[in-house]
């Protein structure tokens, strides 16, 4: 399953670099520009993916949109792993007031439904690709900190690190030195999954109007100008930027499931073996 998953996230990888390039030498039409070009066309041989009610080429601007979903998607699930994984080993460790005061304000960003709270932040940042990144990470910054915040609190009551406290070292030495590499196993995990629903969340945005700016091709707002031709047997203009969104988001999903049997497995051989 992770490799049927990498074999589709390194052809996402591939159109997002090659894109970008084919289009500075001129071999690629401006997405943004189709006067020239019949609206509404069908398929054909000149628009492999037809054209849009402006006569945009709908393939260009899918594979356009390829490359501004996993800018977005990846600057997001970094931006909340750094933020989120050095919270929840601080307030794992340290406990007392430090750990209830970070909990709460977790907590009550995780118990605001996801698409609401990136909504609601995407309203205050703005349209943009940094904005929108940043809107998505502070969604998924509370997964990260529970997960190891949890994990941390386990770890550090075994013995290694109670011998390590007794020698006398600090406690960022400890966090560093002893508890990241037991309490980083499940983020890989954590993290494909999130830019799973990363990509759903960024196309939701752009479908009610409020992720990127309308001149930047992105699949959600492509599918919301695609949605009142659909009754017309218009099929196209949603099809390819929705089964894009679509196998993207299974490509992910794949990994980190892969990745999930993977650690589980290595885990389970280290208990038979110790």
């Amino acid at each position: 399953m992770a490799c049927w998953g990498i074999v589709i996230l390194s052809f996402y990888l591939l159109a997002a670099i090659a894109t970008p390039i084919l289009s500075d030498f001129g071999l690629l039409p401006d997405p943004n520009f189709g006067l020239e070009n019949p609206i509404y066309a069908p398929p054909s041989f000149s628009h492999w993916c037809g054209t849009d009610r402006l006569g945009r080429d709908v393939c260009v601007r899918t594979l356009e949109g390829s490359v501004v979903a996993l800018q977005v998607v990846f600057l997001a699930v970094i931006l909340a792993l750094l933020v989120g994984v050095p919270l929840g080993m601080l307030s794992g460790y340290l406990g007392g007031l430090v750990d209830r005061v970070l909990v709460l304000i977790m907590d009550t960003l995780y118990a605001v439904p996801v698409l609401l709270l990136s909504v609601v932040m995407a309203f205050l940042l703005g349209r943009g690709i940094p904005n929108a990144a940043v809107a998505l990470c502070v969604v998924y910054i509370p997964q990260y900190f529970r997960v190891v915040r949890n994990q941390t609190a386990q770890v550090k009551s075994e013995l290694f690190v109670e011998a390590a406290r007794a020698i006398g070292a600090g406690p960022f030495w400890i966090i560093r030195k002893y508890l990241l590499r037991n309490v980083i196993n499940s983020v890989p995990v954590l993290l494909t999954l999130n830019a799973a629903d990363a990509v759903l969340i960024l196309g939701g945005l752009g479908f009610l109007g409020l992720g990127l700016p309308e001149t930047v091709p992105e699949w959600g707002s492509d599918l919301n100008l695609a949605l009142s031709a659909l009754p017309t047997g218009i099929w196209w203009t949603a099809l390819y930027p929705g089964m894009a969104m679509f196998v993207l988001v299974l490509g992910l999903s794949f990994i980190g499931d892969g990745l999930e049997g993977w650690i589980s497995e290595r885990s389970e051989n280290f208990q038979e073996v110790n």
